[in-house]
């Protein structure tokens, strides 16, 4: 099984960008920490600091079901958020098709939504900067189909916006159920923080690479940097590029359950 991306060509880009500030003049909500904040429509967002939880429904349209997020707690870098949802495969989706990802984001994610200066991106890839991220979350028994994971965004630019597509496109699997697969095919393996991950590489009009790892976790101390640099070694990645979103949550493709993130931060320098 694997999960499919939506290509987005310049007008749909610049049409969701419409949309976006549409809702934002009828008054959709940006809740703050430690008020009510559970969102369940689609792109509603709770700010979290420097960071803000997206209910992220890109690939609703493939499915029937509903999914929230909400916050729990913010102390400096770190906060706490969960995320609950019940997805199916509606006439037009496949097991193989990703409803939603519902995650928390720092930096860019077509456009920027928290104070830039605040993120700490972008970030060149060859200054070789430190970027710590810490995780430890819990999944529901039986959670369905799904993959817990990072995803980070890379520009050939350090001015990246709302128009602009991502060169390329870095997924970290922590863990996966039910069968759920990375897209493209399988590159290489690597052993980095620990744990021994495959690599896979695809294209959904940027490059798509993905470190799986062998071995479910729900707890994990990154540095990012080893990864960027995993894939520089190999010549997949140039020193030049940007990493300029750092995002993390769960591709769901099917099933009912949530997922609470206990503590996460991402911490540059």
């Amino acid at each position: 099984m694997q999960h499919r991306r939506p290509r987005l060509s310049r007008a749909a880009k610049a049409l969701l960008a419409a949309s976006a500030a549409l809702a934002a003049a009828a008054g959709v909500t940006v809740a703050q920490a430690g008020e009510p904040s559970r969102k369940c429509t689609a792109f509603d967002t709770v700010t979290l600091g420097k960071y803000y939880v997206n209910n992220n429904l890109w690939g609703q349209d493939k499915g029937t079901g509903t999914q929230c997020v909400w916050d729990n707690s913010a102390s400096g870098s770190t906060i706490s958020w969960g995320t609950s949802y019940t997805w199916a495969n509606n006439s037009k989706g496949t097991d193989a098709d990703v409803k939603s990802y519902a995650s928390t984001v720092l930096g860019w994610h077509w456009g920027w939504k928290a104070d830039k200066a605040a993120t700490g991106l972008p970030i060149r890839v060859g200054d070789r900067k430190k970027v710590t991220a810490k995780w430890n979350f819990t999944l529901s028994s039986s959670p369905g189909t799904l993959d817990v994971a990072y995803d980070l965004w890379l520009h050939a630019k350090n001015t990246a916006d709302w128009q602009d597509q991502p060169t390329d496109e870095i997924m970290i699997w922590l863990n996966r159920q039910g069968g759920a697969g990375p897209l493209g095919t399988k590159y290489g393996s690597v052993s980095l923080g620990g744990a021994m991950w495959d690599i896979y590489r695809g294209d959904i009009g940027w490059n798509v690479y993905s470190f799986v790892r062998r071995a479910n976790t729900t707890s994990a101390t990154l540095n990012i940097d080893d990864f960027t640099q995993a894939l520089v070694r190999r010549k997949l990645l140039g020193n030049d590029k940007y990493l300029s979103g750092i995002e993390s949550g769960t591709e769901v493709f099917k099933g009912s359950g949530r997922l609470d993130t206990t503590s996460y931060s991402v911490d540059i320098g």
